[in-house]
């Protein structure tokens, strides 16, 4: 028994070990390589940048490169308080680590106005004011993006800039962001594997103005203490339809959120959401909000301690409606204040409820 699971222990690390090596792996178009103070980009056997600026080397392989084509950045280093500028049809590969500074308003790394973006691996460090920064994207692709921040923004969509379609993402992982691990806006079709979020001091994931997406996992732990935001966040008409309706558009399949603010809220004329499954326990601010949303439904999971379940409105926006929550809610509160119209609970559990 203990040969097969050392075999099987192998095995995984044998699957870990490939999968990273896979960053760069094969004939990249364009490398860069090297350390501290000495950085050579190269493309193909042709030298494109040679010196200390890391950030330069970068920008010169990718500007080598056309649509379909791939960069590897083989090295780590700082590209301090600047930018790194993906145009349309490139593939950015960041298998060494990206340390970066704060550059007011603007991504460490941007593409926007751009097709078939891909940036099938990165790992990021510092303070960005925006880790990744799109806009106007189509087709764009995130494969496994792994930030570790000292404050900033994880991946920023902009509000005030044109919309993005066919979005992907596999794996998101940050952690120590100050503002939000992912921050979503105009997005019309999305599709996320996982967003983990750990010590994120706003929301894990905040969809806004988005339709037509899928999300596999929302996994938060101290994400948002002591604000209003949440492990998952839906506002600013996230789920609308372009006719206006709230048809069902948005399905989650699992929100997990540990500690932190609250663990699920929906706000500012969201909805047309289907969450297949929470596990929420001991959230600093409520375990789920729903407040002027329209077609919620949760469809099963368990709330645990922390702050109370509640279905609310605020008066500037029509009534919270059309909401089915199935839950198991222990040694917490559930409240519908005011009450919502057609509002459907299925509960069990231990927690004291106030509903209507």
């Amino acid at each position: 028994m203990a040969q097969f699971a050392l075999s099987l222990l192998t095995a995984a690390l044998a699957l870990a070990s490939a999968a990273q090596a896979q960053c760069g792996s094969g004939s990249p178009h364009a490398t860069v390589t090297g350390s501290g103070s000495s950085f050579t980009a190269k493309k193909g056997s042709s030298n494109v940048y040679s010196g200390s600026d890391y950030r330069a080397a970068i920008q010169a392989a990718l500007d080598s490169i056309g649509s379909g084509q791939r960069v590897a950045v083989m090295a780590s280093g700082s590209i301090g308080a600047s930018t790194i500028t993906i145009t349309s049809g490139k593939i950015f590969e960041g298998c060494g680590t990206i340390n970066v500074g704060n550059k007011s308003g603007r991504g460490a790394i941007e593409s926007t106005d751009t097709s078939d973006v891909q940036i099938p691996y990165l790992t990021m460090t510092g303070n960005p004011y925006f880790g990744l920064r799109f806009s106007g994207t189509r087709n764009l692709s995130l494969g496994k993006i792994t930030m570790n921040l000292s404050g900033g923004l994880g991946i920023r969509f902009d509000r005030d800039r044109a919309a993005n379609s066919n979005v992907k993402m596999d794996v998101i992982t940050v952690t120590g962001a100050g503002s939000h691990a992912v921050e979503t806006w105009n997005i019309d079709g999305l599709e996320i594997n996982q967003v983990i979020a750990r010590n994120v001091g706003e929301s894990g994931l905040l969809l806004q103005a988005t339709r037509n997406a899928h999300v596999g996992l929302v996994d938060g732990n101290n994400v948002a203490a002591g604000t209003g935001y949440a492990t998952f966040r839906m506002a600013n008409n996230n789920g609308q339809n372009a006719n206006g309706n709230y048809n069902t558009n948005v399905y989650i399949d699992k929100v997990v959120s540990r500690g932190g603010g609250r663990g699920v809220f929906c706000v500012s004329q969201s909805g047309g959401v289907v969450i297949e499954q929470v596990d929420l326990a001991d959230n600093g601010n409520n375990a789920i909000l729903i407040e002027n949303c329209y077609n919620v439904s949760i469809r099963g999971g368990k709330v645990n301690g922390g702050g109370e379940v509640r279905i609310s409105a605020r008066s500037e926006f029509p009534n919270t409606r059309d909401i089915w929550i199935t839950l198991q809610v222990d040694n917490t509160s559930v409240r519908e204040s005011p009450c919502g119209d057609n509002t459907n609970w299925t509960l069990s559990g231990n927690g004291k409820r106030t509903i209507c």
